[in-house]
């Protein structure tokens, strides 16, 4: 993994990082010796990560315990955690892909799903702002998907989400960008996490499916997203803005 001196010491938000694509995203942060603070609603999971990182001798991260579905209460605790300094990057990782027929979907599922994959996307990035404004830079990177390119079926809730992603990032690079701040997404293909790892066991014959789309035969992993999401937050790519970043090993 390349080595970003501009990360070092450097504070970090990360939504949704106890687990998945958020852990990769944390340890590889906290390779860079950044100062990491993670918000995620699974207490056992987080404070499991954080005394994993610790073990290998990287700047233990700061586990934000918090449900990002109760906006006030997790603005408060980054607050909190955050105690007037200023966060130098943002990562908006949080979501739920479950799968559902497009006419099973409730009222409440709908507005549930709509906390989780989009609405924390947009007031984190307004709560850190502010500082960010202050400070004359900061980069934001918003996880979207491509799964509303390609018409996924039966995620649908999800895949809008995704899509509305795309615009909020879109929207938010050019408001931002006279204050210093780059916001971008990252649109990762099917990347076999824990969760997708147990999706597969139950359907073994989708791993060579999902394979005939891609130009690359070899699945994604939670690092390869972890890396574009390390090189957007670095001084690196410091003139790149509003743009969406595929990383999918070529279905798209």
């Amino acid at each position: 993994m390349a080595h970003y001196p501009s990360l070092q010491g450097r504070l970090v938000v990360i939504s949704g990082g106890a687990a998945g694509l958020g852990a990769a995203m944390v340890c590889a942060f906290a390779a860079q010796g950044a100062q990491v603070g993670f918000l995620d609603v699974d207490v056992t999971q987080g404070q499991r990560l954080v005394q994993q990182i610790a073990a290998l001798g990287l700047p233990p991260p700061s586990f934000i315990a918090c449900d990002l579905r109760d906006l006030p209460a997790s603005l408060a605790v980054l607050e909190q955690w955050l105690a007037g300094r200023t966060p130098h990057a943002l990562v908006n990782n949080a979501g739920n892909d479950r799968v559902q027929q497009f006419g099973d979907v409730s009222l409440l599922e709908w507005d549930d799903r709509v906390a989780v994959n989009l609405r924390h996307q947009f007031f984190l990035a307004q709560a850190v702002a502010p500082a960010m404004r202050q400070a004359g830079q900061g980069a934001i990177v918003n996880l979207g998907s491509i799964s509303w390119r390609i018409g996924v079926p039966s995620v649908a809730v999800y895949s809008t989400l995704k899509a509305a992603v795309e615009g909020l990032t879109k929207s938010l690079a050019r408001e931002l960008g006279g204050d210093g701040i780059r916001v971008n997404a990252i649109a990762p293909g099917w990347v076999l996490t824990e969760r997708q790892q147990e999706k597969l066991r139950a359907d073994p014959g989708k791993s060579a499916r999902y394979l005939e789309r891609q130009c690359l035969k070899q699945h994604l992993q939670p690092e390869h997203i972890a890396e574009m999401a390390l090189w957007l937050c670095a001084d690196e790519s410091r003139m790149c803005t509003g743009q969406v970043f595929t990383v999918d090993g070529g279905v798209v």
